[in-house]
């Protein structure tokens, strides 16, 4: 048997650390075992898929040096790999569970499930569908659905027993049916679910291995479940421990930059990255920290892997990039500076500078805090006109925790969320904007803040932000009341 392995990101951001994690393992895992490693999009939410992410999604894995042999830009055996494209597939899959009562149409609406939902939490139940549905008469499924009401499919669950599966790494794990939702496996505007699509996908396509993340083991059952239903052998379970903060939750955008393009505009080098990710969990044979993607390969063993969660440590990392970096010839060295410098970055920056300065030695003091790190912030630099410290600790958390939202991070967009953040806070926009100058740039005045924020990006945009609340010493209180101030 041929091990297939795969990864399957959503293009609804930018692609994360989290990914390139997974992808590694499973492109090793593959090319040790001289198999195949695919890549499927997984694009079923429609609102929040782009076709820019996609892109950012593959360029970032091949920047890392990752490649596929089956995916949506190169094809293969199995296309499509994008959901959107799979329907007729799910539909078939589906109409097999209705027809054999593995599955059933569910009618209820948001209202009565968030009522259901709430009567359990208050009796501390495990929240799940009551089944109200299940076992409506064929009839009445068919008159309710051609008189267009709206309606998903759910997964049928036991009522009693567990679930038990076996985990590579973690042994024989054993959960029971009565902590399973009866899942939805289509949505009311007939998009199949992540559940639903990943158990076809994965069978249609041969992945002998899954290797994912931890966060997914409590959905094994669902899973198992739909392989028994329709005959299918389950492939072998392998769940990776999730990248962690160092207080030891997961690792979020809320406390860490997690997006690859944020450690490639930081001028990390790839090998370096993709090595320190490797680190995230497994050790080499011989305990050496730095190796090649050949050298892991060449050695690689699943088996090694700690399922204790490993923190992703900023400045390991950096320590990491500077091995890698010193170990470069001069040549080299330049040629890596020119590359991250790169001239499409440096067309992006020219209209922001090219009015303000005289000389061109004028550009690096006017934009040293968009081509390297912004200088180290006090808490006194936010001492503003018009603004008193508790001003400016909500402005600078509302202004991140929205930003945390934003799909298109274009200029018009950044803005418009400032000016309606603004208004509603009572503020004047000019004195807004005034914590984020400094936030960004170190500065007071600075080149064009709506400008700064699109040519840094996001992440590390959102970075800084959440730097310049760490120097104002935001208390656990205060954030609890400015949540709820948010809600």
């Amino acid at each position: 048997m041929s091990v297939r392995t795969r990864i399957a990101p959503s293009p609804t951001g930018d692609p994360h650390v989290g990914t390139a994690y997974m992808a590694l393992f499973n492109w090793a895992f593959a090319r040790a075992n001289g198999g195949q490693f695919l890549l499927r999009i997984e694009d079923t939410d429609a609102e929040r898929s782009t076709v820019e992410s996609e892109q950012s999604i593959y360029d970032a894995l091949h920047w890392l040096g990752l490649d596929w042999d089956e995916g949506p830009d190169v094809g293969g055996p199995n296309a499509p790999y994008r959901q959107s494209e799979r329907q007729d597939t799910y539909s078939e899959h589906i109409e097999t569970l209705v027809e054999n009562k593995h599955a059933f149409y569910c009618f209820c609406s948001r209202e009565r499930l968030d009522e259901v939902r709430q009567a359990q939490q208050k009796a501390k139940e495990t929240t799940r569908y009551d089944g109200h549905c299940f076992g409506l008469a064929d009839e009445d499924v068919a008159r309710r659905v051609a008189a267009g009401e709206s309606h998903v499919i759910r997964l049928v669950v036991p009522n009693e027993g567990d679930c038990i599966f076996e985990d590579r790494l973690r042994g024989e794990i054993s959960i029971p049916f009565t902590q399973v939702d009866m899942q939805v496996l289509i949505k009311a505007d007939g998009m199949p679910t992540y559940h639903f699509a990943v158990v076809v996908d994965d069978h249609l396509m041969a992945i002998t291995h899954i290797i994912r993340g931890e966060e997914w083991i409590s959905s094994v059952p669902k899973h198992k479940l739909l392989y028994e239903y329709l005959g299918w052998q389950l492939p072998e379970l392998i769940h990776l421990p999730l990248l962690r903060n160092s207080d030891q939750s997961k690792l979020s955008k809320r406390k860490n930059p997690t997006g690859i393009n944020y450690y490639r505009a930081l001028g990390i080098l790839p090998e370096s990255l993709l090595n320190y990710l490797a680190l995230m969990g497994y050790s080499m044979p011989d305990e050496r920290e730095i190796f090649s993607r050949p050298e892991m390969v060449e050695v690689f063993d699943i088996d090694r892997v700690s399922v204790r969660g490993p923190i992703f440590d900023q400045e390991k990392l950096s320590w990491m990039n500077g091995q890698y970096l010193r170990a470069l010839s001069a040549t080299e060295f330049a040629e890596r500076v020119v590359d991250w410098f790169s001239p499409e970055r440096l067309r992006d920056l020219i209209p922001l500078v090219q009015e303000r300065v005289e000389k061109l030695s004028d550009l690096v003091p006017i934009a040293d805090y968009m081509l390297g790190s912004r200088a180290a912030l006090k808490e006194q630099d936010f001492a503003l006109d018009k603004l008193e410290r508790a001003d400016v600790v909500r402005i600078l958390y509302h202004t991140s925790v929205r930003l945390e939202q934003v799909q298109n991070w274009d200029r018009d967009e950044l803005m418009l969320i400032c000016q309606t953040a603004a208004e509603k806070l009572d503020y004047k926009l000019r004195d807004y904007l005034g914590p984020l100058f400094v936030a960004i740039s170190g500065r007071r005045v600075s080149l064009p803040l709506f400008d700064s924020l699109v040519y840094l990006g996001p992440d590390l945009s959102r970075a800084r932000i959440r730097e310049a609340l760490d120097v104002l010493k935001v208390s656990g209180k205060e954030k609890k009341r400015l949540d709820k101030e948010l809600r």
